[in-house]
């Protein structure tokens, strides 16, 4: 296992100096293509990204990976609510990749993925560590393809994202990535394209080889996108879920919940917006739900000033429980969510939450992008407490009558090194509010600053 980390790392660092105009890296490296070096004279890196395995070139096999390093320091992570303090720890991840084509109409993608964390006091948190595990594992068959339409099935483990990452998200800012194991059908036609799955989410554990499927559909769903002339993007969805025992502060129960909802986005430059509402109904126990959140995330890029200055402002109301132990549930669940929704603070998540979130970028070199942000925190309901970046139930809040949760500030830069690596750094400091100080008295003011290297190839 040291060796197979210690060649991912010596790739990395050997590619510093490279100089490349392949595409960029993906979030999903599955959604990579590398036919165009089909009848491109391959040299150095790109003898690894197409390695033809047919006379004709239509069998070819691909690799890829990457490396990730964080530092993570904390400082009253849980507001001074246990002696924990100061804390400082290292997070690693690192992951090889093949991706075989046979033809138009078959491909396997295999991944691997190694998680570690080094150091934190209280040992490694639910997303900190996964030592070594098959992320990936999959098989695509078209089924159907003509012109500008296709069809295709995906069968076996794989990562999924949707959207902005607010419900279905790969959480690729945790170290240990999120993945599914089902099946998924495929379809597009010109710019609309229609997806529809039935996923297992699997049990994951901190060893090697040792995660386990839940053996039951807990996921299921169908995702929709479309261009809209002059408005930017659409998205319709549908999500299902079931989870033996979930917790809110209503309880813990079996709970069946069904999420529709619509995305309308515009992104480049001038006005730039990003519109998104849910609704949520089901059974939780023998109750009902009735949940629903709504975003506004609102905009300007100056793409064309030297700067490239772009201001920001985002609104989410995400709704909470009314009656606590009236057996009805009305906390949103954000599902699968991508993680740091809200900063590094890993005690607020989007549930009973009212947030205000202005921010702005500059470029402020060729390759570097500075930001800095602030987010405003209220409880959505006074009955319901807080929970974390995962829906996770935190902090029980129905004692309490204060509503402000508290401020936090950012600043953070992104230097993209090359197209194999970046550098990204911030700070985040966070002022407790009422109902925080409500209810551990004494609260303290948090500090968190994180960097991290990441490396892909």
């Amino acid at each position: 296992m040291l060796d197979v980390l210690r060649f991912i790392f010596t790739i990395c660092v050997g590619l510093i100096a490279v100089r490349a105009n392949a595409q960029s890296f993906k979030l999903l490296r599955y959604d990579e293509n590398y036919a165009g070096l089909k009848d491109s004279v391959l040299h150095g890196y790109n003898r690894i990204k197409f390695i033809p395995l047919s006379a004709g070139k239509q069998v070819y096999l691909s690799f890829g990976g990457g490396a990730r390093v964080e530092y993570v320091s904390f400082q009253n992570e849980d507001w001074g609510e246990t002696d924990i303090g100061h804390n400082d720890f290292f997070l690693q991840r690192y992951d090889l990749h093949g991706d075989l084509h046979i033809g138009r109409g078959l491909r396997l993608f295999v991944q691997l993925r190694s998680a570690l964390e080094n150091g934190r006091k209280e040992g490694p948190g639910p997303t900190d560590e996964d030592k070594l595990n098959i992320q990936n594992l999959f098989i695509d068959v078209s089924i159907w393809q003509h012109r500008n339409s296709s069809l295709k099935l995906r069968a076996g483990r794989q990562e999924i994202d949707y959207g902005s990452g607010r419900l279905i998200s790969v959480r690729e800012v945790p170290n240990a990535r999120l993945y599914f194991t089902g099946l998924k059908i495929m379809y597009t036609h010109r710019n609309l394209s229609v997806d529809g799955f039935a996923l297992m989410a699997d049990t994951t554990y901190t060893g090697v080889f040792d995660n386990e499927p839940t053996k039951e559909i807990n996921l299921w769903g169908i995702y929709s996108r479309m261009p809209v002339a002059e408005a930017g993007n659409l998205e319709l969805y549908y999500l299902g879920i079931h989870r033996d025992r979930s917790v809110f502060e209503e309880g813990a129960e079996r709970e069946n919940r069904h999420t529709i909802g619509s995305r309308l986005w515009k992104s480049g430059g001038g006005f730039i917006y990003n519109l998104e509402a849910a609704y949520q109904a089901g059974s939780y126990g023998r109750g009902s739900i009735n949940a629903w959140t709504a975003s506004a995330d609102v905009g300007y890029s100056f793409i064309h000033s030297k700067l490239k200055p772009a201001i920001n402002v985002r609104n989410d109301y995400i709704s909470g429980d009314k009656h606590a132990g009236d057996g009805k549930l009305q906390t949103f669940n954000p599902l699968y969510p991508r993680g740091g929704y809200f900063g590094f603070n890993s005690q607020i998540g989007p549930a009973n939450l009212i947030d205000l979130h202005p921010y702005g970028t500059l470029q402020l070199a060729r390759k570097f992008l500075f930001q800095a942000e602030a987010v405003f925190h209220w409880r959505y309901s006074l009955n319901d407490g807080i929970y974390r970046p995962g829906g996770n139930f935190n902090m029980a809040g129905a004692s309490s009558g204060k509503r402000y949760i508290g401020t936090a500030y950012l600043v953070s830069g992104v230097w993209k090194v090359n197209r194999f690596l970046t550098l990204n750094t911030g700070i985040q400091y966070f002022k407790p509010g009422a109902f925080i100080k409500d209810l551990i008295p004494g609260a303290k003011d948090g500090l968190f600053i994180n960097s991290r290297l990441d490396c892909r190839f």
